[in-house]
């Protein structure tokens, strides 16, 4: 018991001595330590601890800050920011030193802190940059947001195939004062055409009588800047390379994509997906204006406004069972969450699945079928339970007679089967249908199917009342 207590004592301790990065930092910008200090003591704390705290500073904090880094410490602080963050505070700075922090930045966050920026302030920093800085940046404004040419860098290392085991040390030393992607070595051919690419480790280690050619890997994996970032994201996660070449039509380098940018295409393109299986038209964030959130929501809820009003009409078609029946009204929601429940379901599994292109139509009749086979045998087993039960219930407490009671949950347990099954291939088959449309099978919302499905378990749970309840068993 003592040994337990004294675990747990040093691991509370252990808690409590972690370091407060945040106050250090802060501690130390607010110091009346000389500029030299100030920058030594803030070279010992990661950048992206520096990230987290300069929001919290004012505007003359910030400022002074500026003025003791580096434009190389600010460079890297800025790349572990949003880009709104980035934008905010670039603004801040003079011209002079805001263009010399663009032009340490990866080129794709260049770009995009741009945009954040006035733009007055914006066309000022670009007139300042250096000319191979601006043309890069302007290279990756050409691409649209939608492009994977828009998330790709132009810091990396590429060589000629021509060269000497010793040529290709020396061009990559000469380069790697400018760039530093140096894990991977990419070779053009003497068209300037892409042709491979070397792991670092191997060319230091290659005995200078090898010949390069021999340590090219010529059936890396790249993509082109125009691809489609959808199209492009199963191709990135399928290889472990930490860094992809991205070529133009003539097959000749642009740049390229590291893991920090397949990262961060992964996480919009899931932030996108989730929005739209929520029903939105696209995400929103904190600080976004009330018309505008309205806006990215009211085309679906208009659109579920229409099919709502549609299942309630359905409902209205069966007023003569609900009059002879009330009772099965009590049950209409229990048949309604269920549907929709698994609708939700087969949606979710059949995207994920779809997110494999080279998807068969042998295939996606297989993923069809298992679905209804597992709704099915879901039903079956629900509907069961839901015989027993909800009879019991209308038995006991609502006493009722044990013929009506369990006609009334038979009833119940036949709609559950019915309504689960054709639930489940109607969230397997919408989603199948808008891929084969070309359209984003996300877009086949959550609230889109349970809306669909709805109406489905009206129809199912309500026919059948009429049919067993009404004209087979006569219990109107």
């Amino acid at each position: 018991m003592t040994e337990e207590m004294n675990t747990t004592l040093n691991e509370e301790n252990l808690v409590a001595e972690k370091p407060d990065y945040e106050s250090e930092v802060v501690a130390i910008i607010r110091s009346n330590d000389s500029p030299k200090v100030m920058l030594n003591k803030l070279e010992d704390y990661h950048e992206n601890d520096i990230a987290q705290v300069i929001p919290t500073l004012t505007v003359s904090e910030r400022k002074k800050f500026y003025r003791v880094c580096d434009v190389e410490m600010l460079a890297s602080i800025f790349e572990y920011m949003d880009e709104d963050e980035a934008g905010t505070f670039l603004d801040e700075m003079d011209v002079r030193k805001a263009s010399r922090v663009v032009s340490e930045l990866e080129t794709d966050t260049a770009s995009k802190v741009l945009k954040e920026l006035p733009k007055e302030k914006r066309s000022l920093i670009i007139d300042a940059l250096e000319p191979e800085v601006r043309n890069e940046i302007r290279l990756i404004d050409s691409f649209d947001e939608d492009e994977i040419g828009s998330r790709m860098t132009t810091n990396y290392i590429v060589i000629r195939e021509n060269l000497t085991i010793k040529q290709a040390m020396s061009e990559l030393v000469r380069q790697a004062e400018e760039n530093d992607n140096i894990t991977t070595i990419f070779v053009e051919d003497e068209n300037s055409e892409f042709y491979g690419a070397i792991d670092l480790k191997e060319l230091i280690i290659a005995r200078s009588s090898v010949s390069l050619e021999s340590l090219i890997a010529t059936s890396f994996p790249y993509v082109y800047a125009n691809e489609q970032i959808d199209d492009c994201i199963e191709k990135l996660k399928d290889y472990s390379e930490s860094i992809i070449p991205v070529l133009d039509n003539s097959n000749k380098m642009l740049g390229v994509i590291t893991a920090q940018n397949i990262i961060e295409v992964v996480d919009d393109e899931m932030g996108e997906d989730y929005a739209m299986l929520a029903g939105l038209t696209a995400e929103e964030d904190l600080n976004e204006p009330l018309l505008e959130s309205m806006k990215k929501r009211l085309p679906w809820l208009i659109t579920l406004l229409c099919l709502g009003m549609l299942v309630s009409s359905v409902v209205g078609v069966f007023e003569k069972v609900i009059s002879q029946l009330t009772l099965i009204i009590a049950f209409q929601s229990l048949i309604l969450d269920m549907a929709g429940n698994v609708g939700t379901q087969s949606l979710a599994v059949t995207i994920r699945v779809l997110m494999d292109e080279n998807l068969t139509f042998k295939q996606k009749g297989q993923l069809v079928t298992k679905e209804m086979r597992v709704g099915l045998s879901n039903g079956l087993l629900l509907g069961v339970i839901s015989f027993v039960f909800v009879g019991l219930y209308i038995m006991i407490i609502k006493k009722k007679a044990a013929l009506f009671a369990f006609s009334v949950s038979g009833c119940i347990g036949v709609s559950l089967i019915v309504a689960m099954l054709i639930s489940s291939a109607v969230g397997t088959l919408i989603p199948l249908f808008f891929k084969r449309i070309k359209v984003d099978p996300a877009v086949a919302s959550g609230p889109l199917i349970t809306t669909v499905n709805d109406l489905v378990a009206v129809v199912t749970y309500y026919g059948m009342s009429w049919i067993l309840l009404l004209n087979v068993m006569h219990l109107g």
